[in-house]
């Protein structure tokens, strides 16, 4: 591999981690691509980073991209991390297949990560060959950039490669790497790593560093690490109840997979729900259904006292003082959960003010939805029809009229506490309940398409439509349904 070259587009790293971190990675660096070709190419990320999307989208960008090349200013390393899998800890996990390339300030002054993913073995890497395959490479750039259309926080992806290489999964798939952005790649997992091996002065520089990154207003306070857990707390449950208030399902919210910035990472078995269930499980490796659409919320308080757990020697010196402290802290999660959510259904039922009895005008409507078998993103969508003066649309989805038909009427007493002109109710509720996610039949025809016959159109079309997820357009009706039902439960497979 050549070193860096002047020749190649310059990205201005200021890479922090690697200056301020010392032991919480490994300088490293990625794997050759034999042929690599940009198969997918961010161009308005690129231009939010303040990079030139003219000379990324080259032959010297897509060798950066593929790992080939080492831009000018980058420090490639492979960050450590531990994390609770599915409810068990592995003291020891890592970038096994990614490097961070190193970091830049964005046209808004925010600092990002630069990172390849599949790139190739690490030192983190166990049995494993540190590859990516092309369909969790397009399906994480797919899923990222629907995401960041919807509102959520979360990483993005800046390029996807093909390598010309073959990966072995359970069949011979073609390789790829994905460029991910992120505002940062520290953990829950980070954290407790070092917590796990006793090294409290280095959970404090993780802390000290995090709170700096992402959380400067909490420097000042009286218990910064307190503060600071406050604040991942609130960022994590604002985070979770968009998921909810869209019906993403992540699939596996080990703790490794949770970001103290708040961020969705790590898009493996994560789908987007048509019927509405709480149960709903994709992931093929959830077989007790522990991360099902309706446990998220439990597992994100479950994850944060993890967090907490890292903190106590930070929070006092007096360590069961310490614990009741964060214990207390814990416990308000669920309450501060609840707060965003309410305050996300209330907008997605076109309700400008609060009353009490919202959260149970909420609960009846799910219920109403799970009992008929109806769309959760239709549902929705399907409101503001009813607002405009036509409930046709919304009780076609439902195999039952009778939940549906009494919760309207109670709705539309309830709307009635909101002096709102029908229209711009119904324009409100049409910019924040979407009428395009990515289908999950949707999803599996292009990254077929692409896998097997090496076509990548119906995916670039399906970015296209997702990317603009509110506004309904003529020509697109296909992508708004959901899939034909099928006899075998639809299922999703982490990219490893």
């Amino acid at each position: 591999m050549d070193t860096h070259s002047p020749a190649l587009p310059q990205f201005g790293f200021d890479n922090s981690f690697s200056r301020q971190m010392e032991g919480c990675f490994v300088a490293w660096q990625a794997e050759a691509a034999q042929a690599p070709v940009l198969l997918q190419f961010n161009k308005a990320l690129a231009e939010e980073l303040g990079l030139d999307p003219v000379a990324l989208n080259s032959e010297a960008g897509t060798a950066i991209f593929a790992g080939n090349q080492v831009p000018e200013g980058a420090a490639p390393l492979a960050q450590v991390y531990a994390g609770h899998q599915f409810g068990g800890f592995s003291p020891k996990l890592g970038d096994g297949r990614a490097l961070l390339l190193g970091e830049v300030i964005d046209r808004h002054g925010k600092r990002r990560d630069i990172q390849l993913k599949g790139s190739g073995r690490t030192p983190f890497s166990r049995s494993g060959d540190g590859k990516a395959a092309l369909g969790p490479v397009l399906r994480e750039y797919l899923i990222g950039e629907a995401m960041h259309a919807l509102g959520v926080p979360t990483t993005r992806a800046l390029a996807a490669v093909a390598t010309g290489e073959t990966v072995y999964r359970e069949i011979p798939l073609p390789g790829a790497v994905l460029t991910r952005v992120s505002a940062s790649h520290l953990r829950v997992g980070t954290f407790q790593y070092f917590a796990a091996r006793g090294e409290v002065e280095q959970v404090r520089a993780l802390a000290d560093y995090a709170i700096e990154r992402h959380y400067p207003e909490v420097s000042g306070a009286e218990n910064p690490y307190l503060a600071f857990l406050l604040a991942v707390a609130n960022a994590q449950a604002v985070l979770v109840s968009k998921w909810m208030s869209l019906g993403f399902i992540h699939g596996v919210m080990n703790t490794d997979n949770m970001t103290i910035s708040g961020e969705t990472i790590d898009y493996g078995p994560c789908a987007f729900m048509d019927a509405t269930s709480p149960q709903t499980v994709f992931s093929s490796i959830d077989t007790q259904g522990r991360y099902a659409y309706g446990n998220q919320p439990a597992v994100m308080a479950w994850n944060l006292a993890r967090l907490a757990e890292t903190l106590i020697p930070l929070v006092s010196d007096d360590k069961d003082q310490a614990v009741e402290i964060l214990t207390e802290m814990v416990n308000t999660v669920p309450d501060t959960y609840e707060e965003h959510a309410i305050a996300a259904t209330r907008a997605k039922l076109g309700l400008t003010s609060a009353a009490p009895d919202d959260v149970e005008l909420v609960n009846e409507l799910l219920a109403a939805m799970e009992q008929g078998g109806a769309d959760f993103t239709l549902t929705f969508r399907r409101l503001s029809d009813a607002v405009r003066g036509d409930a046709v649309p919304v009780q076609n989805l439902f195999s039952g009229l009778t939940g549906i038909n009494a919760w309207l009427e109670r709705w539309r007493a309830r709307l009635a506490q909101d002096d709102l002109a029908p229209e711009t109710r119904a324009q409100q509720m049409d910019q924040v309940n979407p009428i395009y996610i990515p289908r999950n039949h949707k999803v599996e025809e292009a990254l077929a398409s692409a896998v097997e016959d090496g076509d990548m159109s119906a995916f670039t079309n399906l970015l296209g439509v997702v990317s603009d997820p509110c506004r309904e357009a003529d020509g697109q009706q296909d992508y708004a349904m959901p899939g034909p039902q099928a006899s075998v439960p639809y299922q999703t497979f982490c990219g490893t």
